[in-house]
């Protein structure tokens, strides 16, 4: 058995500082450390799939990270691990708990992944080793961590066993203080007079100051503003449905300086609603979260969402936003964007869109890791 301090500190040393994930009692100790050191950061997040969003943000600010969650919670990182750091080439000290290790009593609900976790990781094409339980382990475990994902650009795996850590007493800082947002006119004009997603990326484009940091949604969102404006500031999230607002969030608590705008879609919203709490909680002043709402997977062939019955600035004011707005005449978006982008935040503005996209819209013809690499460079220059 360890302490934490003798793995937490080596990885400071290699500017391992911000750490996401989902809480497991494997974990306890781990994570009860680094929440009470004020040197370093960690976000309990909603999900272990929006904890790789934030990480994945936190890094292209500049920040190595460690991504923590109980082996269950591996199925839920699945999606953003394949299509946002693969493809990206992003990296992440994933620890993994092993719960329903064979041999060892648990609980049945894990009996299956215990079984496949390692597998998993193979499956995933993440090299893994076993997390070390004795201080003369820790030094190699790391090395050969850190020089993969330098290599590779892509994540590390290190499996924890049962009491593998020492107890460590949490010293938790006080919770945030409510902020009592009302939210602001919920749209009202017919589907008619909405603008197209298009007319509504240019009206956001136009009301922004230029120097924002942009992560538009999966989808047809980044695929229409790669055509209105390709830019370096811009990244396109081409996989990670959801994510937009973790990785938002990544890079805005990382660079507080940075103004970073998300433009999210309502069924990407949706899949992981639990971020506007997440965002809420952590309340960054630089953050403007854009929905743009079509009540459709416009991407898919236009199936509905849920969205006609969800009133987002409702749920960002009940969330902990500063400012929530809902707009769906060009004129409401354009006094939006321009009075949410001066008012320190975190903000949301909900956008009533139409359906439908340019015929024969292309996509972005940058590869995703040379979008990463020259929107790190923008941020490395911002700094």
């Amino acid at each position: 058995m360890i302490k934490a301090a003798s793995f937490i500190e080596p990885l400071r040393a290699l500017n391992y500082s911000q750490y996401a994930g989902v809480p497991c009692s494997f974990l306890k100790p781990f994570i009860n450390y680094v929440i009470s050191d004020p040197t370093l950061n960690y976000v309990g997040a909603a999900s272990e799939g929006e904890a790789v969003g934030i990480t994945f943000g936190a890094y292209l600010a500049g920040r190595n990270t460690v991504t923590m969650c109980q082996n269950s919670g591996l199925g839920n990182m699945v999606n953003p691990l394949t299509s946002l750091n693969y493809p990206f080439r992003v990296p992440t000290l994933l620890i993994v708990t092993w719960r329903g290790e064979p041999g060892v009593k648990d609980e049945p609900q894990h009996e299956q992944m215990g079984r496949i976790t390692h597998r998993l990781l193979d499956t995933l094409e993440i090299p893994w080793l076993p997390f070390p339980r004795e201080d003369y382990e820790i030094a190699s475990a790391i090395e050969k961590a850190d020089t993969s994902m330098k290599e590779r650009r892509r994540p590390f795996a290190l499996v924890m066993s049962h009491d593998t850590v020492e107890e460590w007493e949490l010293k938790d800082a006080k919770r945030p203080p409510w902020l009592a947002a009302e939210p602001r006119q919920e749209a009202a004009s017919g589907p008619e007079l909405r603008l197209t997603r298009s007319e509504a990326l240019r009206v956001i484009l136009e009301n922004l100051a230029g120097d924002e940091a942009i992560i538009a949604t999966t989808g047809k969102t980044g695929r229409e503003l790669f055509t209105l404006a390709d830019r370096p500031n811009h990244l396109y999230v081409v996989g990670g449905m959801g994510t937009a607002s973790a990785i938002g969030f990544g890079i805005a608590q990382t660079l507080p300086n940075q103004t970073v705008v998300v433009i999210d879609g309502d069924g990407a919203a949706l899949m992981k609603l639990g971020s506007l709490a997440t965002i809420g909680y952590h309340q960054p002043p630089n953050l403007l979260h854009i929905v743009l709402d079509n009540e459709s997977h416009d991407s898919t062939g236009g199936q509905r969402t849920a969205s006609g019955v969800t009133r987002f600035a409702a749920i960002a004011a009940a969330s902990n936003y500063r400012h929530a707005f809902a707009a769906d005449r060009e004129e409401d978006i354009r006094n939006g964007v321009r009075s949410l982008r001066a008012s320190a935040g975190p903000n949301f503005l909900h956008v009533k869109i139409r359906p439908g996209s340019p015929k024969n819209l292309g996509r972005p013809t940058v590869k995703p890791h040379e979008v990463k690499e020259r929107f790190m460079d923008f941020l490395k220059r911002r700094t």
